[in-house]
């Protein structure tokens, strides 16, 4: 048989040429099965047809017995092997391991460490032998695997640990800072506070109507942040959801608008109406989210227009894809995120790539006393004036030193269930 170069320059069998009358085989004609045949582009195509439906099917019968089997990574052999979950004090600190000696690091957050600790490793079973580079998989498959537990804040909690520990496996394969698997940075440092030019001013519970006293104890809390920080300096302040409607819409009329650069959590999540209500009445912005869990609990916030910042906890969202999507679906409501975060540095630099990766960012709550002596190695800073550097190095950037975490992890700790939401009648309030 002759060969031709083909389009891509490899030798390709050379096509012969077939007239619709000239023979090409010692079968019988159409028919007599005894003089040669008359083979035609027409009857090949024909007689491939039935051939080609048969192929194409077969995708479909082998994606109706493993479902995922098409897509699967056949280039890659690297597989999940084990969880191991390490509470300590309030947090949970996990470690996925992989067949190729890649570890991954995680953090769960604001649960009962124990049940978190247990819930993790019973969901160890959903990634068993998985390639951890399937990470939006992973999520799906673990956050839809129980219809009777879908969301809420212990399967999105433990699920931001899962999540962060996977993105650090990946950015660690990949050789490279997560932020790099999510666009690259958009931004060369992420502001963070406290620092000496953003503050927060914090609130517990209040009646559901103030006096002068009240009110005059508030203003002078913010005014003394606004000489902290200066004129050009931020001011934000955290009602907690502890300050009911008319008590904030009260303090909000007690100072200008622009000596606050956001009021936090102003209502108990669940009520929407208590969100307009506040919107209606104050013109001071406010960032929301903290307490809202995915997408689909961020979503009715732009879309009724209650919140100008989304101040989302990386760690309660169901972790760095569920961050990442959040401030998409804010960028087109023109809504920046302002992370919320109470964890550890391990946390936080989860939630750093994420906030380096996007468009619209203001700031980032960071509390280095959150994490304990010696226990995780970062690769950021923070500078005088509140500028946390870019991670460097792969993955996530932080690891946790083992030795140390064992140490803590033998260390008696009680679960915290606070009790300081109290009003002055001894009643029960919201915080």
């Amino acid at each position: 048989m002759n060969t031709a170069p083909s389009a891509d320059g490899l030798p390709s069998p050379s096509e012969p040429s077939v007239s619709s009358s000239a023979p090409v085989s010692a079968q019988g004609p159409e028919g007599d099965g005894k003089s040669p045949a008359r083979f035609s582009r027409r009857n090949l195509l024909a007689t491939l047809g039935p051939l080609a439906a048969a192929g194409a099917a077969l995708p479909e019968a082998l994606s109706a017995a493993a479902p995922g089997a098409s897509v699967a990574d056949r280039s890659s052999s690297i597989r999940i092997t084990k969880l191991t979950a390490t509470p300590v004090a309030r947090k949970v600190y996990l470690k996925i391991e992989t067949n190729h000696g890649v570890t991954g690091w995680g953090e769960i957050d604001q649960l009962e460490p124990f049940v978190a600790a247990m819930l993790a490793r019973s969901l160890f079973e959903l990634l068993d032998g998985e390639n951890p580079t399937r990470i939006e998989f992973l999520w799906q498959k673990i956050y839809r695997s129980h219809r009777d537990m879908r969301g809420g804040p212990f399967m999105t909690h433990t699920l931001a640990g899962i999540d962060m520990a996977l993105w650090d496996i990946a950015g660690k394969l990949w050789g490279v800072p997560v932020y790099r698997l999510l666009g690259g940075p958009t931004r060369d440092k992420v502001r963070v506070y406290p620092s000496a030019t953003a503050t927060k001013v914090g609130a517990g519970p209040e009646p559901f109507s103030g006096t002068p006293v009240d009110m005059e104890r508030h203003v002078r809390n913010i005014e003394r942040a606004r000489k902290q920080v200066g004129p050009a300096g931020m001011v934000m302040f955290d009602a907690h959801c502890a300050l009911p409607p008319p008590f904030l819409i009260q303090l909000a009329g007690a100072i200008k608008a622009y000596d606050i650069t956001y009021i936090e959590e102003p209502a108990v999540p669940g009520n929407m109406e208590a969100f307009k209500r506040i919107k209606q009445h104050v013109s001071i912005p406010l960032a929301i989210g903290e307490q809202a869990r995915t997408i689909w609990e961020v979503l009715p916030y732009l879309t009724e227009r209650v919140g100008d910042f989304l101040q989302v906890d990386m760690a309660h969202t169901g972790g760095m894809s569920q961050l990442l999507k959040i401030a998409m679906l804010g960028e087109a409501y023109q809504v920046p995120i302002a992370p919320h975060s109470v964890t550890t540095d391990l946390g936080l630099s989860a939630s750093l790539h994420v906030s380096a990766s996007v468009p619209l960012f203001l700031i980032h709550e960071y509390y280095p006393s959150i994490t304990p002596k010696d226990l995780v190695r970062k690769t950021w800073e923070v500078d005088k004036d509140g500028n946390a550097s870019l991670p460097t190095g792969a993955g996530l950037g932080c690891e946790v030193d083992e030795a140390r975490l064992a140490e803590l992890s033998k260390q008696p700790a009680k679960p915290e269930w606070p009790t300081r939401g109290r009003l002055k009648d001894g009643s029960i309030a919201d915080y």
